[in-house]
């Protein structure tokens, strides 16, 4: 008795088939993710309000190549370590300024005084340690940029809602709270030391 011959056709026919099912599946798809419409940068758009597809550098973007030139400024670090001086000027103007972003996004955490005090925390938020811990008045002024940046604990970062100035601003306004309610009668200038010292108890 003949046994029956399967029937394959020409040696590599099935792979050739498979070659071709998958050929035509693949020339039947769309091609959109590979070429994404697109603009070039100075022609002209309906899109966007100016009329042009050239979009303005965001506030404080560095090139890559200058991101060393301003790492005090950008980060609160020089070498790894963090900064104890202000990278920018200080002046009453940017005190008034980081007292202003301090009520606005400080405070409902951290309380007016920078004692932890805070509208949330008295409505059962997590207690944040006082800024006049003696850990936090040693602090560096980097210390108090980085967790504004970058966030810490419980604490999200800020980075994206307090431009880098003000973070600075706010740091700067975060020592003077410590050094008023940790200052000495001799750390005063003698005629407000005199004055301290007349009032009536």
């Amino acid at each position: 008795m003949k046994s029956a011959k399967r029937s394959c056709g020409a040696p590599g026919g099935r792979a050739l088939l498979l070659i071709l099912t998958a050929l035509a599946f693949t020339s039947g798809c769309r091609r959109d993710m590979m070429n994404e419409p697109r603009a070039k940068t100075f022609s002209e758009s309906d899109f966007f309000k100016d009329g042009t597809n050239a979009r303005p550098l965001p506030l404080y973007a560095v090139a890559r190549e200058n991101v060393a030139e301003s790492e005090a400024f950008s980060i609160g670090l020089t070498n790894g370590v963090y900064v104890t001086q202000l990278p920018i000027e200080l002046t009453p103007e940017l005190l008034r300024r980081g007292r202003e972003r301090f009520d606005a996004f400080c405070s409902e955490c951290h309380g007016r005084l920078g004692d932890g005090q805070g509208a949330v925390v008295q409505r059962g938020f997590p207690l944040p340690p006082s800024y006049h811990l003696e850990r936090l008045r040693n602090a560096p002024l980097g210390h108090f940029f980085d967790v504004m940046t970058n966030g810490y604990g419980a604490m999200a970062s800020y980075a994206t809602q307090v431009e880098p100035r003000d973070r600075w601003a706010i740091a700067a306004y975060i020592r003077a709270l410590q050094l008023s309610q940790n200052a000495k009668s001799a750390d005063l200038p003698a005629d407000a030391r005199d004055k301290l010292e007349d009032a009536p108890k």
